[in-house]
């Protein structure tokens, strides 16, 4: 734990616990969310095979999921630290263009 906060930045347990619930309520509530977008658009697993349903779902499940991360962040007070965690982890993903263009937009 201790490793995770240095590596994180992160000065209190209760700034680590805070994280950990943004975590859960971003991952769940994405979950949630998704389902009725998913059905909208008539994706759905009765009309289409296994194979197809479960990467479309998390195609769709991925953009909502950053959007949620960062506005949870945010009503939790951890704005700072989750906008630099999806800075990494879409620079990771070799889609740092996305985080440098709304860096732009801010300055």
């Amino acid at each position: 734990m201790k490793k995770l906060k240095e590596r994180w930045n992160i000065k209190s347990n209760f700034q680590f616990v805070i994280i950990f619930i943004v975590f859960a309520i971003t991952g769940s509530t994405a979950a949630y969310v998704s389902r009725p977008i998913s059905d909208a658009l008539g994706i759905q697993k009765d009309n289409l095979p296994y194979w197809i349903y479960l990467p479309v779902r998390l195609i769709i499940i991925f953009p909502l999921y950053q959007i949620l991360l960062i506005a949870i962040g945010t009503l939790f007070g951890q704005f700072k630290f989750f906008w630099w965690f999806e800075k990494k982890m879409l620079r990771g993903m070799r889609l740092g263009f996305i985080a440098d263009f709304f860096d732009k937009k801010t300055k």
